[in-house]
């Protein structure tokens, strides 16, 4: 049975999402497919009533690809771009 609960331990999956930190509407940064992030680089803003808040990456890696378009209304969690981590 411990064989059992072990198997899969050693999964390593490359790739992350960045989601959104807040409910908005996405402006993209100029950013390529294939473009090296680092943690806490921002690929976008979050515009809200009043507010801008930025969408940083929490992971260092390489963009895959944006999964939402400039002015697409989000919610907080919203997957917005894809990794892949090193």
């Amino acid at each position: 049975m411990e064989a059992l609960l072990d198997h899969g331990e050693g999964l390593l999956v490359p790739e992350r999402m960045i989601v959104a930190p807040a409910v908005g509407t996405f402006r993209p940064v100029s950013l390529r497919d294939g473009a090296q992030l680092s943690v806490g680089q921002t690929v976008g803003m979050v515009d809200g009533p009043g507010t801008s808040t930025p969408v940083a990456s929490p992971f260092t890696g390489q963009l895959v690809g944006m999964l939402v378009h400039p002015g697409e209304r989000l919610r907080e969690g919203q997957p917005v771009a894809w990794l892949r981590v090193h």
